[in-house]
């Protein structure tokens, strides 16, 4: 396992300027998102010039592309969009393309048949695709993501515990999905808070570590913060790298 840092944790910079400070605060491995709505890099614009994406990453101070997050919402051309950051990440050398589920009430068998092209899609380039654990869609518990995953051959999970942990009267299991995890998201978490400074909350950080281990996942502990309001967001991810770091 290693640690990563998403791009979405500095919203408010550049693709270049986050990259610059991601660099300063000595991480290694980044993921990228690529997001229609206030993402660094658009994918509209990623299918329409896919060359002009390739130069616009083609500085990223040494930091290693490992994922690339994908959503395009309500997109006519949603899979071609897909396609294309699916040779994005081909050439950058990202395995890892992380993906919504659809909302709470899309039909299964439906979201079956999503999750498939899209699998099939990446998968003709040898790529993984993780759907990521969230309220409010398909993917909010982990019994129901586990069928997505038996039913969709090659489907893997983006975990993100804080979503077993917010809104809950005590924190639920993710144990029947460890196999199928890809990629893991983090920040700390409280029952009433989505999101709080790394310590405060109720992420058992070691824990976690330990079964993925047991599990044997050997990739990415991506740190996926959003800014605080008068917290010092740079001070919260190089805590977050070294928390992360001392437990492997």
């Amino acid at each position: 396992m290693f640690v990563s840092v998403s791009t979405e944790c500095l919203p408010d910079l550049s693709l270049e300027k986050a990259m610059e400070r991601l660099a300063e605060l000595e991480f290694v491995s980044v993921e990228l998102d690529v997001h229609e709505q206030g993402g660094h890099l658009k994918p509209g614009l990623v299918a329409a010039d896919p060359e002009a994406a390739i130069e616009h990453c083609s500085d990223l101070q040494r930091l290693r592309p490992i994922a690339i997050s994908f959503s395009s919402p309500d997109a006519p051309d949603f899979f071609d969009r897909f396609l294309a950051c699916c040779r994005l990440a081909k050439s950058l050398g990202v395995v890892t393309m992380v993906v919504e589920a659809s909302e709470l009430g899309t039909p299964f068998n439906g979201e079956i048949e999503r999750l498939q092209r899209l699998v099939s899609l990446s998968a003709g380039l040898g790529l993984v695709v993780g759907v990521k654990t969230a309220a409010g869609r398909m993917t909010h518990d982990a019994e129901t993501t586990a069928s997505l995953c038996r039913n969709v051959p090659g489907l893997g999970v983006t975990l993100d515990p804080s979503h077993f942990i917010f809104g809950h009267k005590k924190p639920t299991s993710w144990d029947s999905i460890i196999k199928h995890v890809c990629h893991v998201h983090l920040r700390d978490t409280k029952q009433d808070n989505f999101q709080v400074r790394v310590g405060q909350g109720s992420v058992e950080y070691g824990r976690l570590v330990n079964h993925l281990q047991m599990a044997g996942y050997s990739r990415a502990l991506s740190v996926h913060m959003s800014p605080i309001e008068g917290i010092d967001t740079s001070a919260e991810l190089r805590k977050t790298r070294l928390l992360l770091e001392s437990l492997l």
